[in-house]
């Protein structure tokens, strides 16, 4: 069985190789538009990453915080 962290890893690499394909065939059709949005979405995929790994480094203390 894969395990989960494995395909985590491939659902985010499989993004960045599609977005990568959009800039590459956006750049080369010359659209502007499709330049902006490639970069927008490369930029949101980064954005992602770097908070899923600010959220890993947070202790699991303030994780288990209950409301009285």
């Amino acid at each position: 069985m894969i395990s989960r962290k494995l395909i985590n890893r491939l659902i985010i690499l499989l993004f960045f190789v599609l977005v990568g394909y959009g800039l590459a065939t956006s750049i080369a059709s010359g659209s502007v538009l499709g330049t902006i949005l490639a970069l927008v979405s490369l930029g949101a995929g980064i954005r992602f990453l770097y908070l899923l790994a600010l959220q890993q480094q947070q202790p699991e203390s303030e994780e288990t915080y209950q409301e009285n």
